[in-house]
C-alpha cells in the first residue's frame, strides 16, 4: 500500500490524478474524498405509494419525534429491483442544512473528485469516524481497477437514521502496487462523471 508521501510523489509523475486536490486531505496512507450533493435512489414503486415517496425528499428533524417504526411506515418505500431490468432512479439533492438518510434504503452517491489511476490498484473505504456513525459507503465495490478514470459511485447505506451534508469528507482512497502483468480497465463505468446506477441489466441483452 502506498504511503501518503508516495501518493503525492506518484501524483507528481502522473500515476495518480485527483481533481480537485488538496494536500491537507492526505493521510499517512490514503487521501480523503468528499461527497457530492447529488444522490440517486431506486424508484420502482407503485402509484399508491407515491405519497410515501414524496415524503422521502422532505424528511427533517421533526419527523424523528415519532418512533423508528412510525418513520418506517411513513417514508420507507417498498422498492423491488430486478437485476435483468434497467431499474428507475430518482435524484435527490442534499441541501446545505442536511438530509436524513434512513436504514433499509440504498443511496447512490458520488465523489466530488475525479480520479485516474495508472500502474496502481485503487481502492476506497469509509473513514473511521464515518464508520463509527454507522454509515457504510460501499456495499461490495471497494476495489477499483488499474486504469479507472472517473468519479467514484458510492453505495451508501446506514445503520440508524442520520443527517448527512454535502461536501463532507466521507471516504478515503488508497493504492496498491500490482503484482504481474495487467490490462487497464475499459469497462462500462469508465469515464464516469455522475452518479451511476447498476448496469448489470446489460449482461442480459
Amino acid at each position: 500500500m502506498l504511503t501518503g508521501k508516495e501518493i503525492i510523489r506518484r501524483k507528481g509523475i502522473g500515476d495518480i490524478i485527483i481533481d480537485p486536490f488538496d494536500e491537507k486531505r492526505i493521510n499517512p496512507n490514503s487521501y480523503n474524498l468528499t461527497l457530492n450533493k447529488k444522490l440517486l435512489i431506486y424508484d420502482n414503486i407503485s402509484s399508491e405509494e407515491l405519497p410515501f415517496k414524496l415524503q422521502l425528499n422532505n424528511v427533517n428533524r421533526e419527523t424523528l419525534s415519532g418512533t423508528i417504526g412510525e418513520i418506517y411506515d411513513k417514508v420507507m418505500p417498498k422498492t423491488i429491483l430486478d437485476m435483468k431490468l434497467e431499474n428507475k432512479t430518482k435524484e435527490i439533492i442534499i441541501p446545505d442544512e442536511g438530509l436524513i438518510l434512513l436504514p433499509g434504503k440504498l443511496y447512490l452517491g458520488q465523489t466530488n473528485e475525479y480520479t485516474e489511476t495508472h500502474n496502481l490498484v485503487p481502492a476506497i473505504s469509509g473513514r473511521s469516524s464515518i464508520g463509527r456513525l454507522g454509515i457504510n459507503i460501499h456495499a461490495t465495490a471497494g476495489f477499483g481497477d488499474i486504469g479507472f478514470k472517473g468519479n467514484w459511485t458510492l453505495e451508501i447505506f446506514v445503520v440508524e437514521p442520520i443527517v448527512i451534508y454535502p461536501d463532507v469528507e466521507l471516504c478515503q482512497i488508497y493504492y496498491y502496487n500490482p503484482d504481474g502483468k495487467y490490462d487497464s480497465y475499459n469497462g462500462r463505468y469508465q469515464n464516469n462523471n455522475g452518479v451511476e446506477a447498476s448496469k448489470l441489466f446489460q449482461d442480459y441483452k
